[in-house]
């Protein structure tokens, strides 16, 4: 289910990207594109352990519940968003910082 998470919150940041680039010009005030390369990453990796361990293991393609310490899927794959997250935050926050430098 963190595949369909992940998946899901890729789409939609690709699709912010392209609205607020066509439609306000602010997909780059935003860093929206970092976002959302840094999300379909995510689901990349995760669709090739899933893949690698059902073709090993077997089992179900789609968990819904996992062995660890979130019992949850779904609960996981919003876990594993906060990283990327606080990532494109820190990303965002650090070319702030570097943009009013040169102002000065």
């Amino acid at each position: 289910m963190w595949l369909i998470t992940t998946m899901l919150c890729a789409v939609l940041a690709t699709l912010a990207y392209i609205v607020l680039e066509r439609k306000t010009n602010t997909g780059k005030k935003y860093k929206v594109h970092y976002l959302a390369l840094m999300l379909w990453g995510a689901a990349l990796m995760i669709l090739v352990d899933h893949t690698i361990g059902y073709l090993q293991e077997g089992g179900d393609f789609i968990e819904f519940e996992t062995d660890g310490l979130v019992p949850n899927a779904t609960l996981l794959g919003m876990l594993m968003l906060l990283p990327v997250l606080g990532v494109w935050a820190g990303a965002l926050g650090l070319e702030r910082l570097k943009e009013n430098k040169e102002r000065r």
